[in-house]
């Protein structure tokens, strides 16, 4: 069981490296303190400090190599850009009108799924967050999202009534990675209700992970008819 303790050290011990790669400090190809120096440093158990880096790795932000130790990665040549865009400026790009409807929302202790979704390794609180967003008086997406309660508190005081959960993360909590997987499904019954569709009908499914210093902030899976949403990638050519 992880203490407060070894929790406290894992945030920190993410923090402090996470801070040195993103301000310059650590460039890409350096290595990283062993982990028994780091254990050491933090005064601490290697397997707080291996866990760190293992998330730290998941992130993308380190390069684990056996018998050689943990490198701060290089930035790809050549990569697409999926940015997080705001799901209201999506639709009104569309000059249609903007809505959306609490589903449901509801405040628990991690699941195991939970765990996989956020890819955390530790016990966790959890919010989770169902809603629809609308575009005019039809159902434009379909959100799923798990909040890690332990990166933001704050989110727990939070009806999201006003404002959606997505652009009150962007605002309240400054992400240093994110990761998105995209796939296509057919309507099962809950997702083809929320969007008055057939069940069955193909579907477009983005998930995100986004990573701060303080560890995963939150897991989100965005469901959208098939014929509703579309995504655009943007490359650079390698040198």
């Amino acid at each position: 069981m992880t203490t407060s303790k070894e929790a406290t050290l894992h945030q920190r011990i993410l923090s402090d490296i996470e801070g040195r790669i993103v301000s310059g400090d650590w460039p890409p190809g350096y290595r990283i303190p062993f982990e028994l120096a780091l254990a050491e440093q933090y005064d601490c158990s290697r397997m707080t400090v291996n866990k760190a880096l293992t998330q730290l790795a998941r992130a993308g932000l380190i390069e684990r190599r056996k018998r050689s130790g943990s490198f701060v990665t290089q930035p790809r040549a050549q990569s697409a850009v999926l940015e997080i865009h705001d799901i209201k400026s999506e639709v009104l790009s569309l000059n249609l009108p903007y809505s959306h409807e609490i589903v449901k929302r509801s405040r628990r202790k991690g699941r195991s799924d939970d765990a996989r979704r956020l890819e955390y390794a530790g016990s966790v609180s959890v919010l989770e967050v169902i809603c629809v967003h609308y575009a005019g008086r039809q159902p434009f997406c379909l959100e799923d999202r798990v909040i890690n309660l332990d990166a933001v508190p704050e989110a727990d005081a939070v009806d999201f009534n006003k404002l959606p959960p997505g652009p009150w993360l962007l605002n309240q909590v400054p992400w240093s990675t994110a990761e998105h997987q995209i796939r296509a499904i057919s309507a099962e019954n809950d997702a083809a209700s929320s969007l008055d569709i057939a069940r069955g009908t193909a579907c477009l499914v983005v998930e995100r992970r986004t990573w701060s210093g303080l560890g995963p902030i939150t897991h989100v899976r965005l469901t959208y008819p098939g014929d509703r949403h579309s995504l655009v990638a943007r490359f650079t050519p390698s040198s």
